[in-house]
């Protein structure tokens, strides 16, 4: 099996096979600019870039965004792989000089992380069955629970792109119209705020206006991937949505993890996906394996407890709808995608009660209240709450993983 020549558990998110990139600063260098993790330490690419360790310099990694390496195509992305790879395996640590290595690695606790992308534009989809189907049946009842079209084509909505944030970012509890039953509208903070445990995945070749991405060629468009969390604010979602969808109730704020794992790394770990039934219309049909087996978990931690609580594992592998068919669908009547724009793949829900990605579900819309080691329950989230995801692929003794994404609940303004 590949190694490193820093040692890196088995445990660990971030082995040799994975190499994420993200953009970093430390206290020496404030600049943010672009990094690989490898275990506990942070490589910086632009150093790495100075000195010509790729052969060349290619200037982008000097960059406080990945948008000119994701921009620069496949071919590159696979050279600085491997050539990333042989720098850092096990027999390596001769090619660099001390020197070097010293000013290269920093150890991950060291550094500041900030969002890896300039984003664009974000879209949102709503991919997994399981998750459409419990929430149909909460408010239109099991004969209507999949909306006529769900089967059809991947159903989204165009979100916000200002209000994606990076992990350990606050999340103020938002304002709105409220519509309580038997009484009229009121404006108030939202009493039902959820967390929707999601997997977002990067644009890094765009497509020209009027061209649409094939099925067939969509993952060569695809960069790299994150965890998402689309907060969502249930009751004022339920006022506002009919008819155009989702507003207010989403636009306050999305947490996506630092670290952008590749499709490279994430190969090893593709699937098949459910049986899609009926069979998709011709530009929808996935002609090879579109899932991808990422063992998904949400933690719930309040203000008065001392370690978090699980509350949820899924898999993205229950996805529905895959990345392919959402990018074919979302460009096939000539949209126009752009490098780094953003799109979530909606609430990952599994088959079973606790594998369900959001409180919505988990609590059956407050029926069944989550009980919490500290006494407390949850029906949605409060004031003090944090919530964290992780995610990752289980290889032959290692593991290919996303880190977290983590966010606080503070109150209304």
């Amino acid at each position: 099996m590949l190694k490193s020549f820093i040692e890196v558990p088995p445990d660990s998110d971030f082995p040799i096979q994975n190499l994420p990139y993200g953009i970093f600063s430390t206290k020496a260098n404030p600049s943010p600019r672009v990094g690989t993790r490898l275990g506990d330490w942070v490589i910086d690419l632009a150093f790495l870039d100075e000195e010509k360790l790729f052969g060349k310099q290619y200037g982008f990694f000097a960059d406080a965004a990945l948008n000119r390496f994701m921009a620069a195509g496949r071919d590159v992305w696979r050279v600085i792989r491997q050539r990333l790879t042989e720098l850092l395996s096990e027999g390596s640590a001769s090619v660099w000089e001390e020197a070097v290595r010293v000013r290269a690695l920093t150890p991950a606790s060291d550094v500041k992380m900030y969002l890896p992308v300039a984003i664009g534009d974000y879209t949102d989809f709503y991919a997994s069955r399981e998750h459409a189907t419990n929430v149909g049946i909460m408010f239109r009842g099991k004969e209507n629970a999949l909306m006529p079209n769900w089967l059809h084509l991947p159903v989204g909505y165009h979100g916000r792109a200002s209000s994606v944030v990076v992990t350990d970012t606050d999340v103020i509890r938002p304002r709105g119209q409220v519509k309580p039953k038997d009484a009229p509208p009121e404006f108030t903070p939202t009493r039902q705020l959820d967390f929707e445990l999601e997997m977002g995945f990067f644009v890094g070749r765009g497509n020209e206006l009027g061209e649409p991405i094939s099925i067939e060629n969509a993952r060569e468009h695809i960069f790299g991937m994150v965890l998402l969390n689309d907060w969502s604010a249930r009751d004022i979602q339920a006022w506002e949505y009919q008819p155009l969808g989702p507003f207010l109730a989403k636009n306050f704020a999305t947490s996506i993890s630092p670290w952008v794992v590749t499709m490279d790394a994430l190969e090893p770990f593709r699937v098949h996906g459910p049986k899609q039934e009926p069979t998709p219309l011709p530009y929808l049909r996935a002609d090879s394996a579109n899932g991808y087996d990422i063992h998904l978990e949400v933690t719930l931690q309040s203000a008065r407890m001392d370690v978090p609580q699980t509350i949820s594992r899924s898999n993205m592998k229950y996805l529905y709808w895959g990345m392919d068919q959402m990018l074919a669908h979302h460009t096939v009547t000539g949209c126009n995608m752009r490098v780094g724009d953003l799109c979530g793949t909606g609430t990952i829900s599994g088959p079973t009660e606790d594998s369900y990605g959001s409180m919505l579900e988990l609590t059956w819309r407050g029926e069944k209240p989550i009980q919490l080691p500290s006494g407390e329950t949850r029906t949605f989230l409060q004031d003090g709450d944090i919530v964290t995801m992780k995610g990752y692929c289980q290889g032959d003794g290692y593991r290919v993983g996303f880190g977290e994404v983590t966010g606080k609940i503070l109150p209304a303004k």
